[in-house]
Order: structure tokens, then sequence, then C-alpha cells
């Protein structure tokens, strides 16, 4: 299955299967529809049975799949909502990242609407964060890789230099994939903040757009402001595959479904039957 979220304030759920008809709204299985906002992030829960969403109406969204309910609305953030994630037990906890700054935790198994922890360490946007375990780590505008040890209560900091668009953590939680606006995706040790590798070749110095490790965290797959998708070699740094996916349109954001060997990318090519999507998760 894949999510999306979407500019026109709604989210959908896709069966790709039934994705190849030329009939509009072929293989759609759910909508979902409570933003007042379009929908910048969306994660989802290990079982796929919940999942979190966030854009631009401050607010951060948990959804059950299934039902198609909002399970909760939590309120606080007080600019736009860029990114979202799960952690602690079972996804026992949601944390967001926003325009004003902060990131912030909220607990699904409690009645509160407050968040439970506050971290205003940055000092712009906060663009993008992954959970991995007990560990945090967040990108922000300011040009800053932090990452949040909620188990010793530390907070790192690494100076990337340039606007960052997106981040993720290695499976082994050595690592983190950091994208930036100077068209540039660097592999960051995450014990040291050394650069361990660079991947260039994709053109990305005005948009958010997001990149991510695939097969095993052997590739990694990134859209660009060309409407290309660009794959390279982790370790050897070297791209490996081009291909046009979204007619010269900014291609935004990519998914990769390891247990399936596939991946799905979202972008501004909406045609007027389609919505530009902001986001994708499979």
């Amino acid at each position: 299955m894949i999510l999306t979220g979407s500019s026109d304030r709604s989210i959908r759920l896709y069966n790709p299967a039934k994705s190849f008809s030329a009939s509009v709204g072929s293989g759609l299985v759910q909508t979902y529809s409570a933003h007042g906002y379009e929908v910048l992030d969306i994660s989802v829960t290990e079982d796929n049975a919940r999942f979190a969403s966030v854009g631009g109406d401050k607010q951060v969204f948990l959804w059950d799949v299934a039902t198609a309910r909002t399970l909760k609305r939590w309120s606080g953030h007080f600019g736009r909502v860029n990114c979202v994630g799960f952690g602690g037990e079972e996804g026992s906890v949601v944390v967001s990242g926003s325009f004003d700054a902060t990131v912030r935790l909220w607990d699904c198994k409690s009645q509160s609407t407050k968040p439970i922890q506050v971290f205003e360490d940055s000092k712009d946007s906060v663009s993008s964060l992954h959970v991995l375990g007990h560990e945090i780590v967040t990108g922000s505008v300011d040009g800053k890789l932090r990452l949040y040890d909620l188990r010793m209560g530390m907070v790192y900091a690494d100076t990337i230099g340039y606007p960052i668009t997106s981040v993720q953590q290695t499976a082994d939680g050595n690592a983190v994939l950091v994208s930036t606006l100077d068209s540039v995706i660097r592999l960051m040790d995450k014990s040291n903040g050394r650069m361990l590798q660079s991947y260039k070749g994709h053109t990305n110095t005005d948009y958010r757009i997001r990149s991510s490790l695939g097969l095993g965290d052997s590739i990694v797959v990134s859209g660009s402001e060309d409407g290309k998708i660009y794959i390279w070699d982790v370790l050897e740094g070297k791209m490996v595959e081009t291909m046009i996916a979204h007619e010269r349109k900014v291609a935004s954001a990519v998914s990769c479904c390891n247990s399936r060997k596939e991946w799905a990318s979202a972008g501004t090519d909406g045609e007027e039957s389609f919505p530009k999507f902001r986001a994708v998760q499979c």
C-alpha cells in the first residue's frame, strides 16, 4: 500500500497493484479528510494500523488506518508542522517538528493534549526528523543536524552549513543521510560528525526534497528539481541510475519498500484531476 499526503488537504491510501488503470482514482482504497491546510508529512506505525499526519494547520493528527477516523488531534505548535515520526514502544509517542523551530513529543496513550516534552534548540524551522530507538535526529533550516539522546538526556549538534531538507538514520544507527539545499546529499558519521560519503548530480537549491536509503541501506534514492529520480551506491557514492518520473516538475519525496524492493515517489506534476503530493509512505 502507498499512503500520500497532498496540497489539496487530503490523505489517500492506494493499492499500487490496481493503480495502472487510466481511470481517475484507480487503486484508491481510502481517503482521510480532516486537515484544513496542505499535508506536509505522514508517518506510519510498524504494524500499519495507525499513522500520523502534519501540515499547514499547526496540528498533529493520529489516525486509524482501517476506519479512517482521527484518534488524536494535538495542538501546540505556533507554525506549520513540517515533519512527524513515531517513537517509543509500539509507536506510543509521536514526534513532530515545526516552522516554529521546536520539536514536540506527544503521548498516544494519554488523554492529555499537551506535549510531554519540547525541544527548543533549533534557531530556524525544523524541516525533517527521524526516530530510531531512543534517539531523535532532526534537520533544520539553520544548517545544523541535531541528535537527541533521550536515554542520556543529551543533545549533540553538527554544523552542515546549508539548510537541511531531509534526514534519515541508517538501520544500524551509526550514520545519518542528510539532504541540503546545495544539491548535495551527505552520509554523516553519528559518532564524530565526519562525512563518510557524498552524493551529487541532482538539483536541490529551492525546494524541500527528501532522500531515502533503500535495499538494505545499499543505495540512496532522491528526487530532484528537474523531475528525475537519482540513485547512488551508498559506499562508492557513484550514480547508478537516473529516471524521468515527474515530467520536469519537482520530485519532492521518495519512499523505499525493502521487503518488495520497490519505491514510490511524489512530486508537483499533478494534473487537473490529480493532487500535488507533498509526502509519500510505502
